[in-house]
This record gives C-alpha cells, structure tokens and sequence, in this order.
C-alpha cells in the first residue's frame, strides 16, 4: 500500500477504522481534538455513527454501553479528560468489556498547558479509577507506530475483554508524517461472542455487571482479573533495544516522542566516539521488566528521561533492583528537551563513572567548528579595524587574557561552541 502524509490524530482516527470500529463517543480537548473532527467527517462516509458527548464522563458511559452490545469503539482524550472518564473506565474493566481510549497527554497537573508533555504514564498504569483493575497501556513514538499500535490495541481489547489505552504526547497528535495502513477500507466487524447483550432470545440470558455485593463473590471475581494481569504480562510484553549491540557504559531509558530525541543524541555522541545504549518500552503496561533488567546488566549507570518530574523511573527501579545509580533528567509544563541537552546530560552521567567521552567532529560537530572558525575571522577583522592608531584609543587592558580565555572556552566546549 502507498503510503499518505497523515496528520497523527487524523491518522489514529483512520487506524480505528482499519481496525473496524465505526463507533465514535468522545469530546473535543486540545491536543487531541483532530481525532474527533477527523471521524465527525469520516464515519458517517463507512456507514458508522459519531456522537459528540455532553463531557468526558457521558462519553465513558456511551462506550461502556456500546461495548456491552457487542460494538467496536473507541474514545479520545486528553488528559483532564481522561481524569474524567476515570469511573467509567473502572466500570468497563470490572465488566470485562473491550475498549480502546487514546489519550494524547498535554501538560499539567490542573488544566496545566496544551503542550506536550508524559505526566500521565502512572495515570495509565496505575491510577486511571479505583479499585484492583489494570489497563494495558501501548505508547507509539511515530506517528506509524501510533496506526499499529492502535490496530493492535482493539485486538487485545478482544483478546483479553479488557480497556486498551493508547498513549502518546502532544508532538505524536500533531506532528505529520507518512504513514502505511496495513488495511484496506473498514474491517471486519466485532464477535460478540458469549458475553455481549444481543438479545437472550434462544439462548440464557447475559448480565454485564460490576457490582458484586456480596464479598465473597467480589473476592473470586477480582481473583479472575488478577489471572487475566498475569496472562496479559505473560504474554503482551513489548520493548525497542537501540544501539545495544556493542558494548555501552550507560543506558538511556525513555518512551514516545522522548526516545526519539534520546536517538539523535545517541547517534551524536556515537559519530564523536561515545557508545550510548537505549531502552523504549513499548508496553507500559505490563512493563517489560526482565528485557530491561537484562541491558541494565550491561551498563555501569542508568540515565532516564523523561517529559516529567519522573514516573516511569520508578519501573526502571524496580527492573534495575538497586544494581545502578540511575540519574534523572526532566521536563514539564510542555518544555521539550532537544538532542543537544539530552547529550549533555549522557556527559554529566559518564562523567560520574569516569568516562568523560572524547569528542571526535560529527556532522554537527564540523558545522559548529565551521561556524566557529568563521566568528573568529570576523572577530579578527574587528580587532584589526579597532586597532590603536594616533587618534585611536589605548588598547583595553586584559583584553589578551580575555582573547585566551574565550580560545580556552571554545576548546573546551568542542562543537557546542557555536551554539
């Protein structure tokens, strides 16, 4: 299939109908609102129905009961929205009903900022509503992978009866890029199977329920979802290793849009001689412990990043077990970290295990130098015109060391110094 430039809520709008789902309930928040303008327009044209809900909460009830008929559907959010959306998510997992929500995070707490930001990974993974109840959570870093991941996240809604959330930053909802859908037109609707309400006509009679009053019967029916966990961490572990082929010292940890930055900064610091390993989760819930404990084994230090204050360091803790120090570098409030500061905080890292990395000239690095060298040639054109003449000046004093000491700088700052 050739491949479209797809703006990237157009683009999971259209991989939910790749996937089937023809069913839309949802409310319009910045940075997501493109998905439901996309399939306002999309589903009446494959015979589907879009429905504008009054809030967030309205929209949960709405997918709750369209799951609970047999339907394939999907809501989006962001952030606050999905806050709001928290009881009825826990309604739909005690009910065992397939869903899938996107949630493209935007910064906060509060009504925060409409920019991007990763301050809802523990919201996915472990406090979306109360109660003992799970979400298995995929995070895309392209605007491709967000199409797979959301094909694939209506499989394992069905797969497990279970919510599937899809989460990515502000950057992977409005960022273009090209994208391949593995499917042609509208696919094949949802079995129901033996659990949706289609009518008991002919057969007994089905309940879609999460109240259990009596405690025993709660107790056996939490024991059952405890299993379905246990089979979905089992089973639905997914992980990207990069530049993890050769020996590294560190290990950079980070998922979505952030890895990608983390791969700039990696690709640099290799073309200056500096080998710097990678660990992406894919699924952040279940988190893929072991695959990450088995490169942390490798490195002499840890170096997570994250558009946070810091929350998925806290699996990396647990994979890692006290065998590293792990460093922490952060963002919010929809500050994106660039290559460069990312690359300058691996230096800080290896510096703290002894492997200042050398620098040799990358691309980058030769374009700093080039734009170096030329500043000094204006610099000394400059000098050369202000030189003390009869009527000039005198000659500012010091003005030698300070020449020496910005050479000096220069030196020490390698490419970066013509930032």
């Amino acid at each position: 299939m050739a491949k479209v430039l797809m703006k990237g809520n157009e683009a999971i709008g259209e991989a939910a109908i790749r996937a089937g789902c023809i069913h839309f309930f949802g409310y319009p928040i910045t940075p997501q609102s493109e998905v439901p303008e996309y399939l306002a327009r999309r589903l009446p044209e494959v015979g589907g129905q879009y429905v504008q809900a009054e809030s967030e909460v309205a929209a949960s009830n709405m997918i709750y009961g369209a799951a609970g008929v047999g339907m394939r559907v999907l809501t989006t959010s962001s952030s606050p929205g999905i806050s709001l959306m928290a009881e009825g998510i826990s309604y739909i997992a005690a009910s065992e009903l397939p869903v899938v929500l996107v949630n493209i995070m935007r910064a906060g707490p509060g009504l925060g900022g409409i920019l991007p930001a990763q301050g809802d990974y523990f919201q996915a993974t472990r406090g979306t509503g109360h109660g003992d109840f799970q979400l298995l959570v995929l995070a895309p870093a392209s605007v491709q992978e967000a199409v797979n991941l959301v094909i694939l996240a209506f499989e394992l809604a069905e797969k497990y009866l279970n919510p599937v959330m899809v989460i990515g930053d502000g950057m992977i909802g409005q960022m273009m890029e090209p994208v391949e859908f593995p499917v042609e037109g509208v696919g094949p609707p949802l079995d129901p199977g033996d659990w949706a309400l289609t009518g008991c006509e002919g057969r007994e009679r089905r309940i879609v329920n999460s109240l259990f009053l009596d405690p025993e019967a709660c107790n056996r029916h939490n024991l059952k979802l405890k299993a379905k966990y246990e089979r979905m961490a089992e089973n639905e572990q997914r992980w990207e290793l990069y530049n993890c082929d050769e020996p590294y010292d560190l290990l950079v940890t980070a998922f979505g849009m952030m890895s990608r930055i983390c791969k700039t900064a990696i690709d640099d610091l290799k073309a200056e001689g500096t080998n710097v390993g990678l660990f992406r989760p894919i699924s952040l819930n279940p988190f893929p412990y072991e695959p990450c404990r088995r490169v942390i084994d490798r490195a002499q230090r840890i170096l997570d990043v994250e558009m946070s204050m810091g929350q998925m360091i806290y699996d990396i803790q647990l994979a890692a077990q006290g065998r590293l120090e792990i460093d922490f570098h952060g963002t919010a409030g929809g500050v994106v970290p660039s290559p460069d500061e990312v690359a300058d905080k691996i230096r800080e890292s290896l510096a703290r295990i002894g492997r200042s990395p050398a620098r040799k000239p990358g691309k980058r690095s030769a374009k700093a130098a080039a734009a170096q060298k030329s500043k000094s040639k204006r610099s000394k054109k400059t000098a050369t015109a202000q030189k003390p003449g009869k009527r000039g000046g005198k000659k500012p004093q010091n003005a030698g060391k300070r020449s020496a000491a910005r050479q000096s700088s220069a030196r020490r700052h390698g490419r970066r110094s013509g930032r």
